[in-house]
């Protein structure tokens, strides 16, 4: 069995800005032929858009996996480091092996294959379009699930960004261990409780 030469990776993340929850990262290969009507930048995309794309990227495409790095390897390595690792693990846990990955962005994780960054690639590559839209849905169900324990911050609606009502939160209740804490915003908080 030969390995085809013309596999492309498509790769982004979701999740380098929030002061909580784990960044996630996903890795897909569409394959050739394949045509997904209303692929982009995840940001660009009602959360029902995202989700109705979700279905339709993990039936058709011809490979993919999401990883995540945790809160606890963000504030230990670095939320870049961090989000290189999560990129890495979601290759690696394809079933096939890319010709080529392409990452949205300037930086790109070490990997056993050539690796391209492309800037704004979420918005102009097909596979980095999916592979936006599964990191996002996949990190913003974990933060819904997160609300269940955690109401009192509120992160089914803001997902952990730095919005009014999550620093309210943030100063009123305290940091929980699912906040980044080398973030400024938390990191204030914790070092006004001494």
């Amino acid at each position: 069995m030969t390995m085809e030469t013309t596999i492309v990776c498509g790769v982004d993340e979701a999740g380098r800005g929030p002061l909580a929850g784990p960044v996630y990262a996903a890795a897909v290969i569409l394959g050739p032929g394949v045509r997904l009507r209303g692929l982009a930048d995840s940001k660009m995309l009602t959360p029902d858009a995202r989700e109705s794309l979700r279905g339709r990227i993990e039936r058709r495409a011809s490979a993919w996996a999401v990883a995540s790095a945790s809160v606890e390897e963000i504030d230990g390595l670095n939320i870049l480091q961090a989000t290189l690792l999560a990129m890495r693990r979601a290759v690696e846990q394809l079933t096939c092996l890319p010709a080529e990955v392409l990452v949205d962005g300037l930086h790109c994780p070490p990997l056993n294959c050539p690796v391209r960054p492309v800037v704004r690639g979420d918005a102009t590559i097909k596979e980095i379009s999916a592979a936006s839209i599964l990191a996002k849905t996949a990190r913003d169900r974990y933060m819904i699930e997160l609300d269940s324990a955690y109401p009192q911050y509120g992160f089914a609606q803001h997902k952990g960004y730095s919005t009014p009502e999550h620093l309210h939160a943030l100063r009123r209740h305290g940091a929980c261990p699912h906040h980044r804490q080398t973030f400024a915003p938390v990191r204030e908080v914790l070092y006004s409780l001494f």
